[in-house]
């Protein structure tokens, strides 16, 4: 963990992606949400995005992006950021400056208070959109905020990309959030086609010069000595108290003076190497010089950023680190920040399961998904089991909100899946069949995949194909032969171009439940 401070031509194709987005502009609730009148949340979401003009699941998936839509009591992150929309003060980012200006509103309360936060960061990502001359009838679409959401990173190039990328990944994979007080925050998914403009040609393609699976951006040479003092003989674990894009653009600060060798994303597992193997990056004091040092997205005091995703690609990234550098799989020589000689750090906390991390370090526990079946049959009001347990989980996780993952298909996981049906333009009947099936195991980012390509994204594809097509297809996140052969089957079958590639048009036709 890095130290803390004490304490414009568009396809306008993109404006109709998707009705739900157009209908929830309009009303200004996600469908499933709590009324914004009953809950501080989500009032303060809503009173900020009517004032400025700004979608409200835009700004609930930007504040989840930053925090999880915790204020943390007003405490700073690691770059000296604050509140629910990590409003920052530091040499290359004043928006915490900017949002009092342009609100009239304190320092200290923007700082403190949330819904105070929320309206200074609504003011700042209108001001970054009246920047960009967008105009009404753009700022109603969803989509062409993304210049906006890029600059509010206070980053440039990638890892404005970057940070952008991740707020348009929870607009298309929805999110249902528990605040304070038990308040529920939900954003549905949708489909998303975000107008990147000149950031297009920004997106971090580089991959890691030591550990392929992960994405290459540089570290500020200030925060980093080239070679080594001492043989490498041990992993250093850190929470970055601050979120994936924004460590990145820290560490490529001059001013920091911090870094690690890795980063690792919460949401999905995604690692950005950013400091070479062979040299020494400033992260654990006494300990740099004989060790790597891996920093995963999140907040020690809140356990909800440390998904199984994350812990199972931190874990292969350390089991790799093990391997090539003959360090053994002990937790002596697999350390917290916290235990680290002459540090006064308390990451990662008690909220990191070292039990589970290690022994997936040690290549056990595995463990079965949940969401893949060889088979995936018709739901319906009155079933009950395993598949209906996926149906409710995966509902929950786009925001439909039905009710507690029991395995029991009752009245509100029947309204759940309606409003999902209606959303994807899907007979409503509350049915769970092939095409429902297909559209809700395929929601979510629209990555390019094709032979070779492996994680999650082809797990999620290969989950779908099963459903669409009625066959099995394996869900082992490897595309190969069998995957390439389904995906032209279904391409055939549903006149696409057949080419193996699942590119937009075949995200679009599976995500529409064809």
């Amino acid at each position: 963990m890095p130290p803390r401070p004490v304490g414009h031509t568009r396809g306008r194709a993109a404006v109709l992606a998707s009705l739900t987005a157009t209908v929830l502009l309009a009303t200004g609730h996600p469908a499933g949400a709590a009324p914004a009148g009953t809950n501080p949340m989500n009032k303060a979401l809503q009173a900020a995005a009517e004032k400025y003009g700004v979608p409200r699941d835009l700004l609930a998936a930007l504040g989840y992006s930053e925090t999880h839509l915790d204020g943390h009591d007003g405490r700073p992150s690691q770059d000296n950021g604050f509140g629910v929309m990590h409003l920052v003060s530091n040499p290359v980012n004043r928006s915490l400056e900017k949002a009092a200006s342009l609100t009239g509103e304190p320092a200290a309360e923007l700082r403190e208070d949330d819904g105070t936060n929320i309206l200074g960061g609504a003011a700042v990502l209108r001001s970054h959109a009246d920047a960009l001359g967008m105009d009404k009838a753009e700022r109603a679409d969803i989509d062409a905020w993304y210049p906006a959401v890029a600059r509010y990173s206070g980053a440039e190039g990638a890892v404005a990309s970057l940070y952008a990328d991740t707020v348009y990944t929870f607009l298309a994979e929805g999110l249902r959030a528990t605040v304070a007080g038990g308040e529920k925050v939900t954003v549905t998914s949708r489909p998303v086609s975000p107008e990147k403009g000149a950031l297009a040609k920004a997106d971090v393609t580089a991959q890691s010069p030591d550990y392929p699976p992960a994405l290459w951006v540089a570290a500020n040479s200030a925060n980093f000595a080239t070679g080594r003092t001492a043989t490498i003989d041990k992993v250093v674990i850190h929470v970055t108290q601050g979120s994936y894009a924004g460590t990145i653009s820290w560490f490529q600060n001059a001013t920091s003076k911090v870094s690690s060798h890795y980063v690792v994303r919460s949401s999905d597992g995604q690692i950005t190497q950013m400091v070479r193997d062979k040299d020494t990056a400033y992260h654990a004091k006494s300990a740099n010089a004989s060790s790597l040092g891996i920093e995963h997205e999140g907040f020690i005091d809140d356990p909800s950023w440390f998904t199984d995703s994350m812990y199972r690609s931190s874990a292969a990234l350390t089991k790799h680190l093990c391997d090539r550098y003959g360090i053994p799989k002990d937790r002596s020589h697999i350390i917290g920040h916290s235990e680290a000689p002459g540090n006064d750090h308390t990451d990662p906390g008690v909220n990191w399961n070292w039990s589970y991390y290690m022994q997936l370090v040690g290549g056990s526990g595995s463990g079965a998904d949940g969401l893949s079946f060889s088979v995936y049959t018709t739901q319906k009001s009155g079933s009950t089991g395993d598949q209906v347990k996926a149906v409710q989980t995966l509902l929950n996780q786009q925001g439909y909100e039905a009710g507690t993952a029991d395995g029991v298909f009752g009245t509100a996981t029947k309204s759940a899946v309606q409003a999902f049906q209606t959303a994807r333009g899907l007979t409503a009947d509350g049915t769970v069949g092939p095409k429902t099936w297909t559209a809700l195991l395929s929601a979510g980012t629209t990555p390019v995949l094709g032979k070779g390509s492996s994680g999650d994204a082809v797990k999620r594809l290969q989950r779908t194909l099963t459903a669409a097509l009625g066959r099995t297809v394996t869900a082992d996140g490897a595309f190969g032969t069998l995957t390439d052969t389904a995906v032209r089957d279904y391409q055939r079958s549903r006149g696409l171009g057949v080419d193996g590639s699942v590119g937009p048009d075949t995200w679009k036709a599976l995500q529409a439940g064809r």
